[in-house]
């Protein structure tokens, strides 16, 4: 509902737009594109994984279903990384439990490949969470350990960047 000023007798009327009939374009598109998921039940197993700015939080569950992230499918959600079924698949090689487990998560921040290193992450926490004896087979393989490394922050009066200096002058 929207107020409308008229300038003849300069009174307000109240004006109701009615919605379109047919839905649009993109509208359509996303209901082609919809895929019906089917989220795993039962006992879970919850870690959080980090990588820069980017956090996981993991839920690994012992029953069938699809590996979900931030409720879209593995595949759709990475699918501008190359090699992210290797990535993916590391913790779960390195412990023998391939195929055991379905995956869900709810990732947030930094870009598409800190995700995935955070996912890994998370995974691997989940993973000593179920079995303690898993921890030194991903000790090894380096999953435990957080990288940590982020943007530097921006200093005051370097004219934006991090490690920009002022300009020196001449005479």
């Amino acid at each position: 509902m929207a107020l409308k000023l008229t300038k003849k007798n300069k009174q307000i009327k109240k004006v109701i737009k009615k919605a379109q009939a047919t839905p649009s374009v993109a509208v359509e598109k996303s209901r082609v594109n919809q895929v019906q998921l089917t989220f795993p039940t039962g006992k879970y197993v919850e870690a959080v994984g980090k990588r820069k700015v980017a956090t996981a939080r993991v839920r690994l569950y012992q029953s069938e279903g699809d590996t979900i992230i931030n409720n879209r499918l593995f595949g759709d959600y990475f699918s501008s990384l190359a090699d992210k079924n290797t990535r993916f698949n590391k913790p779960f090689q390195a412990t023998g439990t391939e195929k055991k487990f379905v995956v869900t998560a709810k990732i947030s921040g930094s870009g598409v490949s800190a995700q995935m290193d955070a996912l890994v992450h998370g995974i691997a926490n989940a993973l000593v969470e179920f079995n303690p004896e898993f921890r030194p087979l991903l000790k090894t393989e380096g999953l435990l350990t957080r990288d940590d490394r982020m943007k530097e922050t921006r200093k005051i009066g370097t004219g934006g960047k991090a490690r920009r200096k002022r300009q020196s002058p001449k005479r």
